[in-house]
Protein backbone atom coordinates (compact mmCIF):
# COMPACT_ATOMS: atom_id res chain seq x y z
CA UNK A 1 0.00 0.00 0.00
CA UNK A 2 2.01 2.94 -1.27
CA UNK A 3 1.58 6.59 -0.42
CA UNK A 4 0.31 7.24 -3.95
CA UNK A 5 -2.39 4.59 -3.56
CA UNK A 6 -3.57 6.10 -0.28
CA UNK A 7 -3.09 9.79 -0.76
CA UNK A 8 -3.77 10.68 -4.38
CA UNK A 9 -6.40 13.20 -3.27
CA UNK A 10 -3.77 15.52 -1.76
CA UNK A 11 -0.81 16.04 -4.07
CA UNK A 12 1.21 18.16 -1.64
CA UNK A 13 1.05 15.55 1.11
CA UNK A 14 1.71 12.82 -1.42
CA UNK A 15 4.83 14.63 -2.58
CA UNK A 16 6.15 15.14 0.95
CA UNK A 17 5.57 11.50 1.81
CA UNK A 18 7.17 10.30 -1.41
CA UNK A 19 10.21 12.46 -0.66
CA UNK A 20 10.34 11.21 2.90
CA UNK A 21 10.09 7.57 1.83
CA UNK A 22 12.87 8.09 -0.72
CA UNK A 23 15.04 9.43 2.11
CA UNK A 24 14.14 6.43 4.25
CA UNK A 25 15.09 4.02 1.45
CA UNK A 26 18.42 5.77 0.83
CA UNK A 27 19.29 5.79 4.51
CA UNK A 28 18.20 2.17 4.90
CA UNK A 29 20.60 1.14 2.15
CA UNK A 30 23.40 3.10 3.83
CA UNK A 31 23.03 1.53 7.26
CA UNK A 32 22.54 -2.02 5.91
CA UNK A 33 25.76 -1.77 3.86
CA UNK A 34 28.71 -3.74 5.23
CA UNK A 35 32.39 -4.14 4.31
CA UNK A 36 31.98 -7.92 4.10
CA UNK A 37 30.23 -8.68 0.79
CA UNK A 38 28.30 -11.72 2.00
CA UNK A 39 27.03 -9.94 5.13
CA UNK A 40 25.92 -6.96 3.04
CA UNK A 41 24.15 -9.25 0.57
CA UNK A 42 22.38 -11.32 3.25
CA UNK A 43 21.44 -8.26 5.34
CA UNK A 44 19.87 -6.54 2.35
CA UNK A 45 18.03 -9.59 1.00
CA UNK A 46 14.59 -8.80 2.40
CA UNK A 47 15.02 -5.03 2.12
CA UNK A 48 15.75 -5.41 -1.60
CA UNK A 49 12.67 -7.61 -2.00
CA UNK A 50 10.59 -4.52 -1.33
CA UNK A 51 7.51 -4.69 0.85
CA UNK A 52 5.06 -1.93 1.65
CA UNK A 53 7.32 0.00 4.07
CA UNK A 54 4.13 0.28 6.13
CA UNK A 55 5.81 1.28 9.40
CA UNK A 56 8.03 4.04 7.98
CA UNK A 57 5.06 5.43 6.08
CA UNK A 58 3.07 5.59 9.29
CA UNK A 59 5.89 7.43 11.07
CA UNK A 60 5.98 10.01 8.28
CA UNK A 61 2.20 10.39 8.30
CA UNK A 62 2.10 10.95 12.04
CA UNK A 63 4.79 13.61 11.69
CA UNK A 64 2.59 15.34 9.12
CA UNK A 65 -0.17 15.63 11.73
CA UNK A 66 2.31 17.88 13.56
CA UNK A 67 4.96 20.17 12.06
CA UNK A 68 6.03 17.75 9.35
CA UNK A 69 8.82 15.38 8.38
CA UNK A 70 12.26 16.13 9.82
CA UNK A 71 15.63 14.42 9.62
CA UNK A 72 14.91 12.86 13.02
CA UNK A 73 11.60 11.47 11.74
CA UNK A 74 13.41 9.84 8.82
CA UNK A 75 16.02 8.32 11.14
CA UNK A 76 13.34 6.95 13.46
CA UNK A 77 11.47 5.50 10.48
CA UNK A 78 14.68 3.76 9.40
CA UNK A 79 15.14 2.35 12.90
CA UNK A 80 11.59 0.99 12.92
CA UNK A 81 11.96 -0.62 9.50
CA UNK A 82 15.28 -2.20 10.49
CA UNK A 83 13.60 -3.67 13.57
CA UNK A 84 10.80 -5.03 11.42
CA UNK A 85 13.22 -6.53 8.89
CA UNK A 86 15.23 -8.15 11.68
CA UNK A 87 12.09 -9.77 13.06
CA UNK A 88 11.28 -11.21 9.61
CA UNK A 89 14.60 -13.09 9.49
CA UNK A 90 13.76 -14.68 12.84
CA UNK A 91 10.13 -15.32 11.87
CA UNK A 92 11.11 -17.19 8.72
CA UNK A 93 13.30 -19.55 10.73
CA UNK A 94 10.57 -20.22 13.28
CA UNK A 95 7.89 -20.59 10.61
CA UNK A 96 10.07 -22.66 8.25
CA UNK A 97 8.80 -20.34 5.53
CA UNK A 98 9.68 -20.79 1.87
CA UNK A 99 8.60 -17.42 0.47
CA UNK A 100 8.83 -13.87 1.79
CA UNK A 101 7.79 -10.85 -0.28
CA UNK A 102 7.66 -13.07 -3.35
CA UNK A 103 11.28 -14.25 -3.10
CA UNK A 104 13.00 -17.14 -1.34
CA UNK A 105 12.84 -16.64 2.41
CA UNK A 106 16.09 -15.91 4.23
CA UNK A 107 16.24 -19.35 5.86
CA UNK A 108 15.85 -21.07 2.49
CA UNK A 109 18.52 -18.90 0.88
CA UNK A 110 21.09 -18.75 3.69
CA UNK A 111 20.14 -21.41 6.22
CA UNK A 112 18.76 -21.01 9.73
CA UNK A 113 21.97 -20.06 11.54
CA UNK A 114 22.89 -17.22 9.17
CA UNK A 115 19.28 -15.97 9.11
CA UNK A 116 19.18 -15.72 12.90
CA UNK A 117 22.55 -13.95 13.02
CA UNK A 118 21.56 -11.50 10.28
CA UNK A 119 18.39 -10.74 12.24
CA UNK A 120 20.51 -10.05 15.32
CA UNK A 121 22.83 -7.84 13.28
CA UNK A 122 19.87 -5.79 12.02
CA UNK A 123 18.46 -5.45 15.54
CA UNK A 124 21.85 -4.07 16.58
CA UNK A 125 21.90 -1.70 13.62
CA UNK A 126 18.42 -0.44 14.50
CA UNK A 127 19.55 0.24 18.07
CA UNK A 128 22.54 2.23 16.81
CA UNK A 129 20.28 4.36 14.60
CA UNK A 130 17.77 5.02 17.39
CA UNK A 131 20.54 5.80 19.91
CA UNK A 132 21.34 8.97 17.95
CA UNK A 133 17.83 10.26 18.72
CA UNK A 134 18.28 10.44 22.49
CA UNK A 135 17.68 8.41 25.64
CA UNK A 136 13.87 8.53 25.55
CA UNK A 137 13.86 7.11 22.02
CA UNK A 138 16.21 4.33 23.18
CA UNK A 139 13.86 3.46 26.05
CA UNK A 140 10.92 3.27 23.66
CA UNK A 141 12.93 1.01 21.34
CA UNK A 142 13.92 -1.25 24.25
CA UNK A 143 10.35 -1.54 25.55
CA UNK A 144 9.16 -2.33 22.02
CA UNK A 145 11.77 -5.06 21.63
CA UNK A 146 10.66 -6.63 24.92
CA UNK A 147 7.03 -6.59 23.79
CA UNK A 148 7.93 -8.09 20.41
CA UNK A 149 9.76 -10.97 22.07
CA UNK A 150 7.13 -11.47 24.77
CA UNK A 151 4.38 -11.58 22.16
CA UNK A 152 6.27 -14.12 20.11
CA UNK A 153 6.91 -16.31 23.17
CA UNK A 154 3.23 -16.19 24.16
CA UNK A 155 2.29 -17.02 20.58
CA UNK A 156 4.57 -20.06 20.58
CA UNK A 157 3.33 -21.35 23.97
CA UNK A 158 -0.38 -20.77 23.48
CA UNK A 159 -2.88 -19.64 26.14
CA UNK A 160 -2.57 -20.82 29.73
CA UNK A 161 -5.26 -22.98 31.27
CA UNK A 162 -8.42 -21.02 31.97
CA UNK A 163 -7.50 -18.13 29.65
CA UNK A 164 -9.93 -17.30 26.86
CA UNK A 165 -8.11 -18.23 23.61
CA UNK A 166 -9.55 -15.32 21.61
CA UNK A 167 -8.63 -12.73 24.26
CA UNK A 168 -5.13 -14.19 24.49
CA UNK A 169 -4.77 -14.17 20.71
CA UNK A 170 -5.69 -10.49 20.49
CA UNK A 171 -3.31 -9.62 23.34
CA UNK A 172 -0.51 -11.46 21.53
CA UNK A 173 -1.22 -9.49 18.36
CA UNK A 174 -1.02 -6.22 20.30
CA UNK A 175 2.46 -7.22 21.50
CA UNK A 176 4.05 -8.90 18.52
CA UNK A 177 2.58 -6.66 15.78
CA UNK A 178 0.88 -3.65 17.35
CA UNK A 179 3.82 -2.63 19.51
CA UNK A 180 6.22 -1.79 16.67
CA UNK A 181 3.54 -0.04 14.62
CA UNK A 182 2.61 1.95 17.72
CA UNK A 183 6.29 2.86 18.17
CA UNK A 184 6.44 4.10 14.57
CA UNK A 185 3.59 6.47 15.37
CA UNK A 186 5.24 7.58 18.63
CA UNK A 187 8.47 8.42 16.83
CA UNK A 188 6.69 10.26 14.01
CA UNK A 189 4.52 12.26 16.39
CA UNK A 190 7.41 13.02 18.77
CA UNK A 191 9.97 14.11 16.20
CA UNK A 192 7.28 15.75 14.08
CA UNK A 193 6.43 18.13 16.95
CA UNK A 194 2.96 16.87 17.96
CA UNK A 195 1.63 17.79 21.39
CA UNK A 196 1.24 15.13 24.07
CA UNK A 197 -2.50 14.59 23.54
CA UNK A 198 -2.05 14.14 19.81
CA UNK A 199 0.89 11.80 20.31
CA UNK A 200 -1.12 9.66 22.72
CA UNK A 201 -4.08 9.43 20.32
CA UNK A 202 -1.82 8.50 17.40
CA UNK A 203 0.09 5.92 19.43
CA UNK A 204 -3.06 4.13 20.64
CA UNK A 205 -4.57 4.38 17.14
CA UNK A 206 -1.46 2.77 15.71
CA UNK A 207 -1.50 -0.18 18.10
CA UNK A 208 -5.08 -0.95 17.09
CA UNK A 209 -4.05 -0.46 13.46
CA UNK A 210 -1.34 -3.06 14.04
CA UNK A 211 -3.89 -5.54 15.36
CA UNK A 212 -6.05 -4.91 12.29
CA UNK A 213 -2.98 -5.39 10.10
CA UNK A 214 -2.22 -8.82 11.60
CA UNK A 215 -5.85 -9.94 11.65
CA UNK A 216 -6.09 -9.10 7.96
CA UNK A 217 -2.75 -10.79 7.28
CA UNK A 218 -3.93 -13.97 9.01
CA UNK A 219 -7.11 -13.97 6.94
CA UNK A 220 -5.05 -13.50 3.77
CA UNK A 221 -3.06 -16.62 4.69
CA UNK A 222 -6.26 -18.50 3.98
CA UNK A 223 -8.01 -16.39 1.36
CA UNK A 224 -5.22 -15.40 -1.07
CA UNK A 225 -2.77 -17.32 -3.21
CA UNK A 226 1.01 -17.03 -3.49
CA UNK A 227 0.85 -14.80 -6.56
CA UNK A 228 -1.22 -12.23 -4.64
CA UNK A 229 0.41 -12.31 -1.21
CA UNK A 230 4.01 -13.36 -1.94
CA UNK A 231 3.66 -16.10 0.68
CA UNK A 232 2.62 -19.73 0.46
CA UNK A 233 -1.11 -20.11 1.34
CA UNK A 234 -1.91 -22.06 4.48
CA UNK A 235 1.44 -21.39 6.16
CA UNK A 236 -0.29 -20.75 9.48
CA UNK A 237 -2.30 -23.95 9.13
CA UNK A 238 0.84 -25.99 8.41
CA UNK A 239 2.34 -24.72 11.64
CA UNK A 240 -0.86 -25.28 13.63
CA UNK A 241 -1.20 -21.57 14.47
CA UNK A 242 -4.45 -20.68 16.20
CA UNK A 243 -5.48 -17.57 14.26
CA UNK A 244 -8.88 -15.98 14.81
CA UNK A 245 -10.85 -18.00 12.22
CA UNK A 246 -9.21 -21.19 13.49
CA UNK A 247 -10.21 -20.35 17.06
CA UNK A 248 -13.79 -19.75 15.94
CA UNK A 249 -13.87 -23.13 14.18
CA UNK A 250 -12.41 -24.91 17.21
CA UNK A 251 -15.13 -23.40 19.42
CA UNK A 252 -17.95 -24.48 17.10
CA UNK A 253 -20.53 -26.96 18.39
CA UNK A 254 -21.77 -27.75 14.87
CA UNK A 255 -21.22 -31.47 14.17
CA UNK A 256 -20.58 -30.71 10.49
CA UNK A 257 -17.37 -28.96 11.57
CA UNK A 258 -15.79 -32.11 12.98
CA UNK A 259 -13.64 -32.80 9.91
CA UNK A 260 -12.28 -29.25 9.81
CA UNK A 261 -11.78 -29.21 13.58
CA UNK A 262 -9.71 -32.38 13.29
CA UNK A 263 -7.61 -30.84 10.52
CA UNK A 264 -7.08 -27.67 12.56
CA UNK A 265 -6.23 -29.44 15.81
CA UNK A 266 -2.47 -29.04 15.26
CA UNK A 267 0.25 -28.70 12.60
CA UNK A 268 -0.53 -30.24 9.19
CA UNK A 269 2.43 -31.92 7.49
CA UNK A 270 0.71 -33.30 4.39
CA UNK A 271 0.41 -30.65 1.62
CA UNK A 272 -2.82 -32.22 0.37
CA UNK A 273 -4.35 -31.94 3.84
CA UNK A 274 -3.22 -28.31 4.04
CA UNK A 275 -4.91 -27.58 0.72
CA UNK A 276 -8.09 -29.33 1.90
CA UNK A 277 -8.08 -27.39 5.17
CA UNK A 278 -7.64 -24.11 3.26
CA UNK A 279 -10.54 -25.02 0.97
CA UNK A 280 -12.86 -25.86 3.89
CA UNK A 281 -11.86 -22.84 5.93
CA UNK A 282 -12.35 -20.45 3.02
CA UNK A 283 -15.98 -21.56 2.82
CA UNK A 284 -16.59 -21.55 6.59
CA UNK A 285 -18.62 -18.83 8.42
CA UNK A 286 -15.62 -18.36 10.74
CA UNK A 287 -13.93 -16.32 8.00
CA UNK A 288 -16.84 -13.87 7.95
CA UNK A 289 -16.89 -13.76 11.74
CA UNK A 290 -13.17 -12.94 11.81
CA UNK A 291 -13.60 -10.27 9.14
CA UNK A 292 -16.35 -8.62 11.18
CA UNK A 293 -14.11 -8.54 14.24
CA UNK A 294 -11.33 -7.02 12.12
CA UNK A 295 -13.69 -4.24 11.03
CA UNK A 296 -14.73 -3.58 14.65
CA UNK A 297 -11.11 -3.04 15.69
CA UNK A 298 -10.65 -0.82 12.64
CA UNK A 299 -13.63 1.26 13.80
CA UNK A 300 -12.02 1.63 17.24
CA UNK A 301 -8.81 2.85 15.61
CA UNK A 302 -10.72 5.30 13.45
CA UNK A 303 -12.59 6.71 16.47
CA UNK A 304 -9.27 7.69 18.07
CA UNK A 305 -8.68 10.15 15.22
CA UNK A 306 -11.91 12.03 15.92
CA UNK A 307 -10.32 14.56 18.30
CA UNK A 308 -7.43 15.48 16.01
CA UNK A 309 -7.49 18.65 13.92
CA UNK A 310 -8.81 17.86 10.44
CA UNK A 311 -6.37 17.91 7.57
CA UNK A 312 -4.87 15.81 4.79
CA UNK A 313 -2.66 13.76 7.14
CA UNK A 314 -5.57 12.77 9.40
CA UNK A 315 -7.66 11.95 6.34
CA UNK A 316 -4.79 9.74 5.17
CA UNK A 317 -4.73 7.96 8.52
CA UNK A 318 -8.42 7.21 8.08
CA UNK A 319 -7.70 5.86 4.61
CA UNK A 320 -4.82 3.79 5.97
CA UNK A 321 -6.90 1.89 8.52
CA UNK A 322 -9.67 1.39 5.95
CA UNK A 323 -7.19 0.07 3.40
CA UNK A 324 -5.58 -2.31 5.90
CA UNK A 325 -8.94 -3.69 7.03
CA UNK A 326 -10.18 -4.14 3.47
CA UNK A 327 -7.18 -6.29 2.50
CA UNK A 328 -9.06 -9.23 4.03
CA UNK A 329 -12.42 -8.46 2.41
Amino acid sequence: MSASELLSADEDLQGRLAGGMASVDRRLAEVIAHDEEFIAEASGHLARAGGKRFRPLLALLCAEVGAGITAEVVESAVGVELTHLASLYHDDVMDEAELRRGVASANVRYGNAVSILVGDLLFGTASAVIAELGPEAVKVQARTFVRLCAGQIRDERGPASGVDPVEEYLAVLADKTGSLISTAAWYGATFGGCDDATRTALTVYAEKLGVVFQLADDLLDVSSDAADSGKTPGADLREGKATLPVLYVRASADPTDLELQELLSGPIADPDRVAHAVELLRAHPAMGQARRHTRRVADQARDLLAGLPPGPAVEALHALVDGVAERSA
